[in-house]
């Protein structure tokens, strides 16, 4: 299902500031070398999570689903010197991958890989996060969120992305273990008391949350 007008993204891609020049070698790179290209974060996406970490004045950030590193660095480029993004891969592969960028960016310091099973890893890490941006396995979504909601910080937001998954959410009976994932999810925080959301448009669905406190 298209969502939205391919010529109305490309229109808002070319009013977007375009990326650095090592961000555009991590796309080409991502487009060339693994055979989900379209997992990494848009760049309007990518703009949109530097903007929140701008505005909240982040400093500790955690990601979950690194892919190949394009959304870590999105984002440790707008932390202050002494910030960190906490970024966990479960694929060995695209985390070996992830490194080499990590390591070749400007803001390598920022960014502390984890490699492994973030249902394990988040449960570990010590609070508060500014931002948390979740973009990995859909089925785990709302184990992710539970783990990461109690370290947020007072001002702090959770993004998930590909919340609409291609608008396949809007399917009364999807055959997608995904789309039902997803569905199930959605309805989980919209009915959550603890928090206030906004479900974007933005890419494949941006799902922003805050402390309802």
């Amino acid at each position: 299902m298209d969502m939205t007008d391919s010529a109305i993204e490309r229109y808002a891609a070319k009013h977007t500031t375009p990326p650095p020049p090592h961000l555009a070698e991590v796309a080409a790179v991502t487009r060339e070398r693994t055979a989900s290209p379209q997992m990494r974060s848009g760049l309007v996406e990518a703009r949109l999570l530097e903007a929140l970490v701008v505005a909240g004045r982040a400093t500790r950030v955690l990601e979950v689903g690194t892919f190949t590193g394009y959304g870590a660095l999105s984002i440790a480029a707008r932390l202050p010197a002494g910030g960190t993004v906490i970024t966990i891969e479960y694929d060995p592969e695209l985390a070996e991958l992830a490194r080499a960028h990590i390591e070749s960016s400007p803001d390598a310091a920022k960014i502390d890989l984890r490699v492994g099973d973030a249902r394990e890893i988040v449960p570990a890490l010590d609070g508060p996060f500014d931002l948390v941006f979740i973009d990995a396995w859909k089925p785990d979504y709302a184990h992710y969120y539970e783990a990461v909601l109690p370290k947020l910080s007072d001002a702090g937001l959770i993004v998930c992305d590909n919340v609409l998954w291609s608008g396949e959410v809007i399917e009364a009976h999807p055959e997608s273990e995904n789309t039902r994932a997803l569905q199930a999810f959605n309805d989980r925080v919209q009915a959550d008391a603890r928090v206030h959301n906004a479900l974007l448009t933005v890419g494949d669905g941006l799902l922003v949350v805050w402390p309802a406190r």
